[in-house]
């Protein structure tokens, strides 16, 4: 495991790193941080470029914490190892090599990560998101409140203490990502989805 770990959890934040919102918005001539909000994740690129560009990228912004457990759970047993590739990954979207250490806010990187540790909760998670969305048109709001009520899940069934740390300190990070949001939530400027 010596060589091993470090090969990983680098893979895991390479894989992370992975701009997709800044790709597929290249493909239209936009620079995706020139615009809206200046994030490279699924919501700007909803309002810039339209719903199904979004949800493409959304879903390969999920699918890189997904698979960066995937392939800690081919190698590894212990709990610890397998959330430390996916905090790998979500601060490679977060701090990404390829954007100079800038990226997004992790949301749908650290659903790809809960997919992959707790399906059944990331499942409760996505139900309860997309209630918050419609109900209120704020993806902020679900952004912000999901990760804490994902952490709250995750101790009180009884997961590995590892995965509720972990995920316990990326729901702390993503709300710190998103005092922006909450600035224009309270001054009642921040735009709704819609």
């Amino acid at each position: 495991m010596n060589l091993t770990l470090p090969i990983i959890l680098i893979s895991g934040y390479l894989i992370g790193s992975i701009p997709f919102g800044y790709l597929i918005s290249k493909i239209w001539n936009i620079d995706i941080r020139r615009y809206g909000s200046g994030n490279i994740g699924a919501t700007n690129v909803y309002r810039t470029l339209g719903f199904m560009i979004a949800l493409l990228v959304f879903v390969l912004d999920l699918a890189k914490g997904t698979l960066a457990v995937y392939l800690a759970q081919r190698i590894f047993d212990a709990p610890w190892l397998v959330i430390s590739t996916g905090l790998a990954a979500i601060l490679g979207h977060m701090y990404s090599i390829f954007l100079n250490f800038k990226g997004g806010r992790g949301v749908a990187t650290s659903a790809g990560v809960l997919l992959g540790i707790a399906p059944d909760i990331f499942l409760g998670a996505l139900i309860y998101t997309l209630l918050i969305i419609l109900l209120t048109r704020y993806v902020s709001i679900a952004s912000m409140t999901t990760p804490i009520l994902v952490t709250a899940a995750l101790f009180w069934l009884k997961r590995p203490l590892p995965y509720t740390l972990v995920i316990g300190l990326v729901s702390i990070l993503i709300l710190i990502r998103h005092l922006p949001n909450l600035k224009r939530l309270l001054t009642k400027s921040e735009p709704r989805i819609g």
